[in-house]
C-alpha cells in the first residue's frame, strides 16, 4: 500500500458517515465542487441540546471541508413563531462558536416563488384544492398496509383549483375550510406520497410579512424548495425525516436538473436521559410556570445551560463523543456532565465558599490580627497565578466537616482532632459551644503557628484538609443547587403518565446564608466559572448583583460518568 493510500484509509476512518458522503461528493466533483449546508430552525421556541448536535454537524462540516452554512428560519407557521425566538437562536449559535456571515435567510423570503410553483403545479394537474376537514383527510389516508381513498375533490379541473387557491389566499375562506394538496398516489406504500398537503389557510399575521399572505406552505413543500433556491448542496437532518426524503426529492425535482440538486442525508437525534426534547413539552413547562423560563438552568435549552455555567466547548466535546450514526440511542446525561466537568476543571478559577457555615474560633490567634494567604487560582494552569485571601481569628467551615462522635476514617474535624485549613494552618479542636436546643453554635480550636503553608512546619502531615472563609471578611451569597429536572431516566417512554408527573420536586434547592471569600465576590460577573473548593463548579447568575450575590451550581465535583463506566 502506498503512503497516499494509507493516508486516505486513515482519513476515512476518522470521518463519520455524513462527512464521508460529503468528502466523496466533493471528490467526484458534484455541484462543481461546491459545498453549502444550512441550519433551518423553526422560530417557535428556544434551541436545546438536541439542536446543538445539528448545529455542530451543519456548521462543522462546512468548516471542515471549506464550504459555507446558511442560517434559514423556517417561518412557515405564524401562529407559533416570534421574533424573540429568532433573536435567541442567533445568540445560541454564536455562543456555540459558529457564524453564518451574510447568509441569513427565511422561508418567508421564498413565499412568492413557492406560491408561483404551487400555481404551476395546479395548472399542470399536479395539485388540487380539497374541501375536506383535516380529520376526513387523515381517515382517507389509509394505513401502511391498506391504500388510501381518493378525495371527492381530487378531479377538479385546473381552472377550478386555480380559482379556489387564489381565493384562499385572498382570505375568502376560513381557516381549515380548504387546503391545497399534491396529486401523487393514494395507493403509494409511502404514506407521505398519499396526496400530501402543500398549503393551508392561516390568518394570523406573520412577524415578517404581516397580512400579505393568507395561505402558508407546509414544511415538506417549503423545505426542499428553499434548499434549492439557496443553492444548498447537502441538506443534513435527523432520522425522523428519512421517510420524508422521497417526497423531498419529488418536490425538488420540479425545480432541479442534472446540474444541481440538493441531497438530503439523515443522522440520529440527540436523546438525553432525565430530559425531554419536545419543544411542545418544554413550552408547556414554561407557560405553566413549572420552570422559571426558557433559560431556567434546569432546562435542556442552550440558554438554560449557558445560565447554569455549561461552556460551548463542553457541549461541542460532548457531541463529538456521542458521534453521528443511523441508529437512535439514549445518551447518558452523565457523559454530558463529564464533558462539562472536564472543561471546567481546566478553566475554572478556584475559590473558597462555605455553603452550610458554622463558626470556628481559633482561641490562641490574636484577636486583632489579619494576615494574608496565597491561594492558587488553578492548579491545572499555573499561568493563572494566585490571589490573596484574608485569614483571621474567626472563620467559617462547613457544618458537615465537624462531628462530635465521628466514625472511623472520619478525617475531618472532631474533638481533639487536627485538620489543615487549606492554604493556611493546622488547627486542633478543643471544644464546642451549643445553644439551648443542643445545636453547635461555635467550635473552639487552637492553631499551630509553625504550620502555615510555605513555612518549614507546613510539612507536618494530617489526614484532613478543609476549606474555610474568614468570618469578618466573608460576603453573604445565595446559591441555587440544581438537580435533574425529571425523576425517571427516559420520560418519553413513560406513555402511561403525564410527563409533568415525572418532574423531580427537588430539582432546585435554594441555599441562603452562604459565605464566600472576597475574591469570589469581587469577580462574580456573568459568564465567570469558579470551582468552590471541595464543593463543585459554580457561575454567577444573570440576576446576581454586587449587593445580592447569586451563584448557580453548574455541576458537582463527583463524576458520575466515570463511575458508570467502571460498573459497565
Amino acid at each position: 500500500m502506498t503512503q497516499q493510500m494509507e493516508n486516505e484509509a486513515t482519513e476515512k476512518k476518522s470521518l463519520n458517515f455524513v462527512e464521508q458522503i460529503v468528502a466523496d461528493d466533493l471528490k467526484a466533483g458534484k455541484n462543481g465542487g461546491r459545498l453549502n449546508t444550512r441550519f433551518p430552525p423553526e422560530p417557535n421556541g428556544y434551541l436545546h441540546i438536541g439542536h446543538a448536535k445539528a448545529i455542530c454537524m451543519d456548521f462543522g462540516i462546512a468548516e471542515k471541508f471549506g464550504g459555507t452554512c446558511n442560517l434559514r428560519f423556517d417561518d412557515t407557521n405564524p401562529v407559533k413563531e416570534d421574533v424573540e425566538y429568532v433573536d435567541s437562536i442567533r445568540e445560541d449559535i454564536h455562543w456555540l462558536g459558529f457564524d453564518w456571515g451574510d447568509r441569513e435567510y427565511y422561508a418567508s423570503d421564498y413565499f412568492p416563488k413557492l406560491y408561483d410553483l404551487a400555481l404551476r403545479l395546479i395548472k399542470e394537474g399536479k395539485a388540487y384544492v380539497d374541501d375536506q376537514t383535516s380529520e376526513e383527510i387523515a381517515k382517507q389516508k389509509g394505513t401502511p398496509t391498506e391504500p388510501g381513498q381518493e378525495s371527492p375533490y381530487r378531479n377538479r379541473t385546473p381552472e377550478e383549483n386555480l380559482d379556489l387557491f387564489e381565493r384562499m389566499n385572498a382570505g375568502e375562506f376560513e381557516e381549515g375550510a380548504r387546503v391545497l394538496r399534491a396529486k401523487i398516489d393514494m395507493a403509494s406504500p409511502n404514506m407521505h406520497f398519499r396526496d400530501p398537503i402543500m398549503y393551508r389557510i392561516i390568518k394570523t399575521p406573520h412577524h415578517r410579512t404581516g397580512d400579505k399572505w393568507k395561505v402558508y406552505p407546509m414544511y415538506d413543500f417549503a423545505h426542499g424548495q428553499s434548499d434549492f433556491f439557496e443553492g444548498v448542496t447537502h441538506s443534513i437532518c435527523t432520522l425522523e425525516f428519512e421517510v420524508h426524503r422521497p417526497l423531498y426529492e419529488y418536490f425538488v425535482k420540479e425545480l432541479a436538473d442534472e446540474s444541481y440538486c440538493p441531497r438530503q442525508i439523515e443522522f440520529n437525534r440527540l436523546n438525553l436521559t432525565y430530559t425531554v426534547m419536545s419543544k411542545r413539552k418544554l413550552l408547556q413547562l414554561v407557560k405553566e410556570g413549572l420552570v422559571a423560563g426558557w433559560d431556567d438552568p434546569r432546562m435542556p435549552t442552550l440558554s438554560g445551560m449557558r445560565r447554569r455555567g455549561f461552556t460551548p466547548r463542553s457541549i461541542r466535546n460532548f457531541v463529538d463523543k456521542i458521534g453521528y450514526t443511523k441508529y437512535e440511542a439514549l445518551n447518558s446525561v452523565g457523559l454530558l456532565e463529564h464533558a462539562v466537568r472536564e472543561d471546567l476543571n481546566a478553566i475554572a478559577t478556584r475559590g473558597m465558599a462555605v455553603i452550610n457555615p458554622v463558626k470556628v474560633v481559633i482561641t490562641n490567634y490574636p484577636e486583632d490580627k489579619v494576615e494574608v494567604v496565597e491561594m492558587e487560582n488553578n492548579p491545572e494552569n499555573p499561568q493563572e497565578g494566585s490571589h490573596e485571601m484574608p485569614f483571621s481569628r474567626e472563620i467559617y467551615i462547613e457544618r458537615d466537616d465537624f462531628m462530635e462522635n465521628p466514625p472511623k476514617k472520619f478525617f475531618r474535624l472532631a474533638p481533639e482532632g487536627e485538620v489543615r485549613l487549606k492554604g493556611a494552618y493546622i488547627i486542633k479542636c478543643t471544644g464546642v459551644k451549643k445553644n439551648d436546643k443542643g445545636e453547635i453554635e461555635e467550635i473552639y480550636c487552637t492553631y499551630d503557628p509553625e504550620t502555615k503553608s510555605g513555612m518549614p512546619g507546613s510539612m507536618r502531615k494530617v489526614k484532613g484538609t478543609l476549606h474555610w472563609v474568614s468570618a469578618p471578611h466573608a460576603v453573604d451569597a445565595k446559591v441555587n443547587i440544581y438537580d435533574r429536572l425529571f425523576n425517571v431516566e427516559n420520560p418519553a417512554a413513560e406513555t402511561e403518565r403525564d410527563f409533568r408527573e415525572l418532574l423531580n420536586p427537588d430539582s432546585l434547592k435554594v441555599v441562603e446564608g452562604v459565605k464566600v471569600e472576597p475574591f469570589l465576590a469581587e469577580n462574580a460577573v456573568p459568564g465567570a466559572h469558579f470551582q468552590f473548593q471541595r464543593i463543585g463548579y459554580f457561575t454567577p447568575d444573570l440576576d446576581s448583583r454586587p449587593d445580592s450575590l447569586i451563584f448557580n451550581r453548574t455541576i458537582a465535583l463527583k463524576d458520575s460518568w466515570e463511575k458508570e463506566q467502571k460498573k459497565s
